[in-house]
């Protein structure tokens, strides 16, 4: 039997699958040009590199299995489940659905609980 926090867990946990995927890149275009050999000197200003681990194929099974479930709500209760997913704070949620904080909070009526778990 599912609770509502291992629903919470499995979106949090797919939206952590979805950032450390390779990202996508237009096929059909390349580049001519050799690769730049920079000297170390040179590499002391540049941009860090930001690496990514892929994430096992398990992960991304249960990744497409939460996708599926999202069908089932409408968009707006989509963006809300995924926001709360990529853990967006609840005032740039409000903001998206356009309505007062004590409104968006589970619960409504300004009553804090945990804010981990979606309130679709």
């Amino acid at each position: 039997m599912w609770s509502v926090d291992d629903v919470a867990e499995r979106f949090r946990e797919a939206a952590q699958t979805a950032r450390r995927l390779p990202p996508v890149r237009v096929q059909g275009y390349f580049n001519t040009w050799p690769a730049i050999l920079r000297q170390p000197w040179e590499t002391y200003s540049g941009d860090d590199v930001l690496y990514r681990f892929p994430p096992d194929p398990a992960a991304i099974d249960r990744m497409e299995e939460t996708m599926r479930w999202v069908l089932w709500l409408t968009e707006e209760q989509r963006h809300l489940v995924w926001m709360r997913a990529e853990e967006r704070g609840w005032r740039e949620i409000c903001r998206r659905f356009g309505c007062d904080r004590t409104t968006a909070w589970p619960g409504g009526g300004g009553r804090r609980r945990s804010t981990s778990s979606p309130a679709v």
